[in-house]
């Protein structure tokens, strides 16, 4: 059994601000078709739409306002990480 890449992503939702992290682990073999991927802890306020192996393709939801989001996402960060505002 391979290992796996564990990390920790920040959460942000663009409708109302509300932020945390998530916990999130995916197969070391990059030769492997399928990524595996894994959200292991997510913040209170936030929870799963839509679970998938595809980190494009899982849905998540802020509990706060009810936005619907892709984990990852296709965003350009300014400088030191953030998000531009």
């Amino acid at each position: 059994m391979a290992a796996r890449d564990r990390y920790s992503r920040k959460l942000e939702c663009s409708q109302c601000g509300n932020t945390g992290f998530a916990e999130v682990s995916e197969t070391d073999d990059k030769r492997a078709g399928n990524r595996d991927f894994r959200i292991d802890e997510l913040p209170k306020s936030f929870r799963t739409e839509f679970a998938s192996t595809d980190p494009r393709k899982y849905m998540i939801r802020c509990s706060d306002c009810g936005f619907k989001f892709r984990f990852e996402q296709k965003t350009v960060y300014a400088p030191g990480g953030e998000a531009r505002r």
